[in-house]
């Protein structure tokens, strides 16, 4: 997994170059102006992104988890790359999730599910969707497919 840049704060427990590199807004944007960044993106009033650093790693294969304005940079700047969108089972399950996670205010998860019916619409442009009904099955689908793809 491709580590992600954030500069939102971290939350309980997050851990910075482990859950994500937590950067200033101004050594985010020092770094797209220096184009660090093979995709980068603002979503729900944050920016996210991904370090060309985090691609040059020895491995067979880089999980990137992205949002849909990222996974359309990707797919621009690495056409050869698959991509894999993951959903919930339902949007009534993600407003579940979210409200259940107990870190984000009821504002900024109106904010998440407004982001979320756009990302959801556009699941078709994605070579692959699992559905995250139940962890343990959609992660074993995922390292399937990423196993699949490492095969000679």
């Amino acid at each position: 997994m491709a580590v992600s840049a954030t500069t939102r704060a971290a939350r309980p427990g997050e851990l910075n170059g482990v859950d994500y590199h937590f950067l200033s807004r101004e050594d985010f944007d020092r770094r797209v102006a220096a184009r660090e960044f093979v995709e980068h993106a603002v979503y729900s009033g944050h920016r996210y992104g991904t370090l060309r650093s985090e691609l040059d790693r020895p491995a067979r294969a880089i999980v990137l988890e992205i949002e849909l304005q990222g996974a359309r940079q990707v797919r621009e700047t690495l056409p050869d790359a698959t991509r894999i969108f993951i959903e919930p089972p339902s949007f009534d399950a993600l407003r579940q999730r979210l409200g259940t996670r107990g870190s984000d205010s009821p504002g900024e998860i109106e904010r998440r599910l407004a982001v979320a019916r756009e990302e959801l619409e556009a699941a078709s442009e994605f070579d692959h969707r699992i559905v995250n009904d139940e962890r343990e099955r959609a992660a074993a689908e995922l390292a399937e497919l990423v196993a699949r793809m490492c095969e000679p």
